[in-house]
């Protein structure tokens, strides 16, 4: 198992976000997981990122407990997940190839970033570079980031995230601030790269037909826990429908 989470649960204070989560997640899956704003969604990968501790139950990240590990071992298992949050999280007034290169920030010493400011290797921008193309920008390598639109900038953070040769990928609502059209270009990127280099792709979408359509597993979350885990032909109108009701 790539992450397996046993009975938890987490709370913000006196309020809870999370109960009594139990999920398992292979090594290559691919998962999305949807339900209304405020049902747990961003906590959940927060969580498998090991970003935030479980206030019970416990996580396994690729065989390991990171509520057991503290310092040198944890931020070694960081080094294997890579996240694109909801705000992309990219510099914006540098360069497209220095955004990458930050996908490897924490492993590169202080020595090596200085040098990276001024001088880049032919091997690093052509690696670069390779990911880039892949994500469909390639030509955008030494362009601001800044200059990008929202989908150029959506791409970006996807190649920082492949740069880190991940083996688990999370992404939050990585589509939110882009044009239908667009949107579904990025989840189809993102899913056939995801499979291409068998990553655990974990992502949390609103967009329920980008979802139905994209992902083999989804996951419901509503009011802080999982109402239905099923691949998306077992899953009826009646639980979709039932999944964004308001809540009184």
């Amino acid at each position: 198992m790539s992450i397996v989470l046993n009975t938890v649960s987490h709370s913000y204070g006196s309020t809870p976000a999370l109960r009594d989560i139990s999920l398992e997640i292979n090594a290559g899956e691919q998962v999305a997981l949807i339900g209304p704003s405020g049902c747990g969604k961003t906590t959940l990968l927060n969580l498998i990122g090991t970003q935030l501790e479980p206030t019970s139950g416990n996580i396994s990240v690729l065989e390991k407990q990171p509520g057991m590990m503290t310092g040198g071992d944890l931020r070694q298992l960081r080094t294997s997940i890579a996240s694109i949050p909801q705000h992309l999280g990219l510099v914006p007034n540098v360069r497209v190839i220095r955004n990458v290169l930050n996908g490897k920030l924490s492993e590169t010493t202080l020595i090596n970033t200085l040098r990276q400011l001024f001088y880049l290797t032919k091997k690093e921008q052509e690696k670069v570079f390779r990911i880039l193309k892949r994500t469909g920008i390639g030509e955008k390598m030494y362009d601001r980031t800044d200059s990008l639109s929202g989908g150029q900038q959506q791409r970006v953070a996807l190649a920082r995230a492949l740069y880190q040769q991940p083996l688990i990928l999370l992404a939050d609502e990585p589509v939110s601030s882009i044009d239908p059209a667009r949107a579904r270009d990025m989840i189809e990127l993102l899913t056939t790269l995801s499979a291409e280099e068998n990553v655990s792709l974990i992502v949390s979408l609103h967009n329920l037909e980008l979802a139905r359509e994209f992902f083999p597993r989804l996951v419901g979350l509503r009011l802080g826990e999982i109402v239905f885990d099923k691949a998306p032909d077992e899953l009826s109108d009646r639980e979709c429908a039932s999944l964004y009701q308001l809540h009184n």
